[in-house]
């Protein structure tokens, strides 16, 4: 009897120690407790921001139908289509995703089969391997899309390999509103330690975001912004990186540069407490691969 209570005991440690050091992923880190917080507001003309937490998509009304962007997810999908019934009495013609990742593209096939599905061509093979759970694309393209529908026009850009290999930017005009997902949140630091992100890859994705014309950008997370957000985004991140480079060539370890790289310039950024060292062990493992 003593030797099961002492084995059920280890076994139940076990299990406790595991959930206490598993990494969470950043849609688990953000999820909050009780009913998600969801709301459609105006940006600018005809185009809106859509909320689900912590992640939000852009929404835009053109002369005979809505286009939306990220699903988020499949309840969100439900509660967009009765939103979007209720405000504007259009149907949802296109679904444009920003790239595969689970916490903005999960449920997309929830609009269903009469709905334009498009995204970059890289997006297909997610979806067929499982990894993305979202509806298929019926539309894609390689390096940039211009379409026109009802008196918008919707001009998709890929971004390249750095934050995932299947990320773009879209911007609608007239109205000018870029929407970027993950490569900037405007006056925000980096999620975390830039988990499965080619870090040099992003600074490029960044630099693509920036050559675009646009006067609004509408992040997937955070608050609204502008191209400025982009170039500072970009600095911090070259800044961060030459920063934790010199000190690794000095020989120090990471523990000692979380300590010294504190990037004090950017205090007032949001998330600069939990990132900031986080950002700093993250661009010392890849600068150290």
């Amino acid at each position: 009897m003593l030797r099961q209570s002492t084995q059920l005991f280890l076994f139940l440690f076990a299990i406790i120690g595991f959930a206490v050091i598993t990494p969470l992923s950043e849609a688990q880190a953000q999820r909050p407790s009780g009913p998600p917080k969801r709301s459609i507001t105006k940006v600018t003309g005809d185009v809106y921001r859509y909320q689900n937490n912590f992640h939000f998509g852009m929404l835009v009304e053109t002369k005979d139908s809505i286009v939306v962007t990220d699903p988020i997810n499949t309840s969100m999908v439900k509660w967009l289509r009765g939103e979007i019934k209720k405000r504007f009495n259009k149907p949802v013609s296109h679904a444009i995703y920003s790239h595969s990742h689970g916490d903005h593209n999960t449920g997309g096939e929830e609009w269903g089969k009469d709905v334009e599905v498009v995204a970059h061509e890289k997006l297909r093979a997610e979806v067929l391997s499982g990894k993305a759970r979202t509806g298929y694309p019926t539309q894609v393209f390689k390096d940039e899309l211009i379409f026109r529908l009802g008196g918008k026009t919707f001009e998709l850009k890929y971004l390249g390999i750095g934050h995932g290999t299947d990320l773009i930017a879209m911007v609608v005009r007239p109205e000018n509103v870029a929407f970027v997902v993950d490569a900037v949140s405007p006056g925000r630091l980096p999620f975390r330690n830039f988990r499965g992100v080619d870090i040099d890859g992003l600074i490029e994705q960044i630099k693509v975001v920036e050559s675009l014309k646009f006067k609004i950008m509408l992040p997937g997370h955070g608050k609204l912004g502008s191209k400025k957000d982009a170039i500072d985004a970009r600095i911090y991140m070259q800044k961060l990186r030459a920063r934790v480079l010199a000190g690794l060539k000095a020989g120090k370890s990471t523990k000692e540069l979380v300590k010294t790289v504190t990037m004090d310039e950017y205090k007032g950024w949001g998330a600069y407490k939990p990132f900031r060292p986080l950002n700093v062990q993250g661009m010392a493992a890849w600068l150290q691969k």
